[in-house]
């Protein structure tokens, strides 16, 4: 399949990279010519890696490579079966580009956009066959991330999903569907990870140390919150946070923090300026959490009750399945098991109680329970997976 890529950036260069493995011919496009050239200097040297690390045959190597053209001229892409735009988090920049691509392709050729958060359907509307139009979210880094987010947008064909599904697959990639909701399901549930640990920061109960060995010594995840936050940059973090705040309306729940703002303001991105909630210049010393058993079990239980309860309302309202509300979250972000499954070995009778005992301390609307755990909790059921009844 002849697929073009917009944007050479690290998002774009690795789909390039997954989709060239998978046999497809890919043209890797951007505006920059400079950017373009050094892409495809970096994709070549990966390639030269995997060989050398025995990963690839020297030969299936080269010729993976051989897949990928690289151009500055956006007329090239008019041969294009399918097109994935992998630019700017700007809407306006993205309708005008998605303008120009339909001008130049096929009234057969797909228009895909690796948006993390942006409304599917906007970009739609800025083309004259919105029908075509579908998200394909990838994550990084794409070549080593299995976890693929389909977003149809409201206009787009229906045999266009199952269509984009098959070609996900043929990519060697674990799709799921997503409803077309700010933060699709990955970076919608996944928001009280980062939100409830910087509030617990704020309240002054404990450190980023301490709540960072909270959730992976007891929780097991592979990096705590405000590790991943450094980590991702709080360029990006905080961007995610606050267009979702936005696009959901400024529901609380979801609202970003100013100590993260700060950072943000500040230039102090995380690991890749030197300094975030943590200092990564060359002689810093580390902070020692706290190893309270009580405190870090506090802080281990009011953070995963969030998740669960976020991941729950996700399923309630129709965001995703219960199985790719899973998925999504162990393959997408390597989080230890499924929320909901873990919601279920929680006890639904547990859950309500906690996030009860939240909301009734502090009165935010931010910790108001899902409908869907009173209903079941009510009933005396026990699982949410699987689950397409409704409160």
């Amino acid at each position: 399949m002849k697929i073009g890529i917009v944007g050479s950036g690290a998002m774009g260069s690795g789909i390039a990279q997954v989709l060239a493995t998978a046999g497809n011919q890919v043209l890797l496009y951007d505006s920059n010519p400079i950017a373009v050239e050094k892409a495809g200097q970096n994709l070549e040297a990966q390639f030269q890696k995997l060989a050398e690390k025995g990963k690839l045959t020297y030969e299936k190597a080269e010729t993976y490579f051989d897949n990928i053209r690289l151009s500055d001229k956006l007329s090239e892409l008019k041969t294009s079966e399918l097109i994935i735009e992998a630019i700017v988090e700007d809407l306006e920049i993205k309708k005008e580009l998605f303008q120009k691509l339909e001008s130049l392709v096929s009234e057969d050729c797909i228009l895909a956009t690796n948006t993390s958060s942006l409304s599917i359907a906007s970009i739609a509307f800025a083309c004259q066959k919105p029908n075509r139009v579908i998200g394909i979210h990838f994550f990084n880094p794409a070549p080593l991330m299995a976890l693929v987010e389909i977003i149809p947008a409201v206009q787009t064909d229906k045999y266009l999903i199952s269509k984009t599904k098959t070609l996900v697959e043929s990519w060697k990639k674990l799709p799921v569907i997503a409803k077309d909701t700010p933060g699709f399901i990955v970076n919608r549930v996944a928001r009280p990870f980062y939100g409830e640990a910087i509030r617990i920061l704020e309240e002054g109960i404990a450190d980023c140390a301490t709540i960072d060995f909270a959730m992976t010594s007891l929780g097991g995840f592979k990096m705590g919150p405000f590790q991943l936050m450094d980590f991702i940059g709080h360029d990006v973090n905080y961007r995610v946070t606050e267009s979702v705040f936005k696009e959901f309306f400024y529901d609380p729940k979801f609202k970003p923090s100013f100590t993260q703002k700060r950072l943000f303001e500040a230039g102090f991105f995380g690991k890749k300026s030197g300094r975030g909630f943590y200092d990564y210049s060359p002689n810093s010393e580390q902070p020692k959490p706290n190893e309270n058993p009580e405190l870090l079990e506090s802080i281990f239980k009011r953070i995963l009750v969030m998740l669960m309860n976020e991941a729950t309302d996700a399923n309630f309202l129709g965001i995703a399945s219960a199985e790719d509300i899973d998925l999504a979250m162990t393959k997408g972000v390597n989080y230890p098991k499924g929320l909901l499954q873990w919601a279920d070995e929680f006890g639904l009778d547990n859950l309500e109680k906690e996030l009860d005992q939240l909301y009734n301390f502090y009165h935010e609307d931010r910790y108001r329970c899902s409908p869907i755990i009173r209903n079941l909790v009510k009933q005396n059921k026990k699982t949410l997976r699987n689950l397409n009844a409704k409160a």
